[in-house]
């Protein structure tokens, strides 16, 4: 029976201003740009993060030239990847890109290949793994993660994998080296999309029982080393493929590890060594 009054205050208007952000362009014609993000940028404006964003640098160096689909706050945004991520996305220039993009986006026919640091490694010998619903191993090690994505029921910052709910998901995942060799407390792993729901690789790492070193959302810090102090969730979109929407070339593009993540990898390849040594 009680009478809640709310009192709205006024909209305000959308004012996203261009700014002299340094960026790194691997290519660009006049549909498409494709940029090289590195870690801490956020794609697009949201509460918290006004300005400062990688739209307010395309809308400094595109102009007026960006695709009007994303709308304001997003345009020409196709797809994103997290603010702590680095690596490679694509941006539509022109209102054909952005179309001919998604369309590739819904379809799933995008080449997006990650490599995460993650905490110990996947074993087809795991016997959780063997037993967990959504989890199967396929031909050359690869372990297929399908589990549906959605709002994590106890908080709605985060996401989850939910038996009911949720957006389907799949994820494919791949250890290339494990430190060390013999009961790796870390991996290098590399993931490779078939959708791309927010925070997907992280959530499904996380539920398969290996979140990413630094993903203080998802994952655990360990006391000491080179996992403890890592800032940032170790995750870099290092390629992308696609077929240009507009005129039908196949194009394909590689980010280097950036420097944070390459040298994290070369700390744990000399604890490697400093294991062999004690061994022997």
């Amino acid at each position: 029976g009680t009478e809640v009054i709310l009192t709205l205050p006024d909209p305000t208007p959308v004012a996203t201003a261009p700014e002299a952000i340094p960026l790194a362009i691997v290519f660009e014609d006049p549909h498409l740009i494709v940029i090289d993000k590195p870690a801490g940028l956020v794609v697009h404006p949201a509460p918290g993060a006004r300005d400062g964003t990688l739209v307010n640098a395309l809308l400094h160096h595109c102009g007026g030239s960006l695709s009007g689909i994303g709308g304001k706050l997003r345009p020409g945004i196709v797809h994103r990847i997290d603010k702590d991520t680095s690596g490679l996305l694509v941006v539509a220039k022109s209102d054909a890109a952005h179309h001919g993009l998604a369309a590739q986006f819904k379809a799933h026919e995008l080449e997006r290949r990650y490599l995460a640091i993650a905490h110990g490694a996947p074993d087809p010998a795991d016997p959780r793994l063997a037993h967990l619903a959504g989890t199967s191993w396929e031909p050359g090690g690869v372990l297929r993660i399908e589990g549906n994505i959605g709002r994590h029921p106890g908080d709605r910052k985060r996401m989850a994998v939910l038996t009911s709910d949720g957006k389907p998901a799949v994820t494919r995942a791949r250890v290339l080296e494990r430190f060390p060799p013999d009961g790796p407390r870390a991996s290098l792993i590399e993931c490779r999309l078939e959708t791309g729901r927010t925070h997907q690789i992280r959530v499904h790492l996380t539920f398969a029982g290996h979140p990413l070193v630094g993903d203080t959302v998802y994952g655990r810090r360990p006391g000491a080393g080179p996992l403890a102090s890592f800032p940032r969730q170790a995750l870099h979109a290092a390629s992308l493929g696609f077929v240009h929407p507009v005129t039908a070339e196949p194009l394909r593009f590689e980010s280097p590890l950036p420097a944070d993540m390459a040298g994290l990898l070369e700390s744990l390849r000399a604890c490697n060594g400093e294991a062999m040594l004690h061994e022997a």
